[in-house]
């Protein structure tokens, strides 16, 4: 399967991360099955569990960035599947240097635009565009 339906899968459960807080060791072992995704490779299952791994310990570091990016706009306020969407494109454009960030940014505004409100991917796309413009570090 491909590194899109297992950024899908991240996403999901950074999603369910963003709703309950908590992300469970069986959320990650459960999620291919659970979120349909039974068919991801090895690889593409290592990719999520460093996701869900990493993010968690480099959660508030994120968190301020997008804070910190997003005018206007508390944390709590960002639609939950925005947040997981930007949490997870964050921790690919601060920690897998393997992923070019024209890509991580172009995959984000496609999980916008299938899983979120209509305009939502001009949100991701800006707050993620101008947080590289402004010189991305970390």
């Amino acid at each position: 399967m491909s590194r899109t339906s297992a950024r899908e899968t991240a996403m999901k459960l950074l999603y369910e991360y963003s709703v309950t807080g908590t992300l469970s060791k069986d959320s990650l072992e459960n999620a291919p099955d659970a979120l349909g995704a039974e068919s991801l490779d090895e690889n593409n299952l290592r990719y999520v569990g460093d996701i869900v791994a990493g993010f968690t310990d480099k959660c508030n570091e994120i968190d301020e960035i997008i804070s910190s990016n997003s005018k206007s706009w508390k944390l709590e306020r960002i639609a939950k599947v925005d947040l997981a969407i930007l949490r997870l494109a964050l921790y690919e454009i601060l920690y897998m240097d393997d992923i070019p960030q024209k890509v991580t940014i172009n995959e984000a505004i496609e999980l916008a635009k299938k899983y979120s409100a209509e305009k939502s991917y001009q949100f991701v796309n800006g707050l993620l565009g101008g947080y590289l413009r402004n010189g991305g570090t970390k």
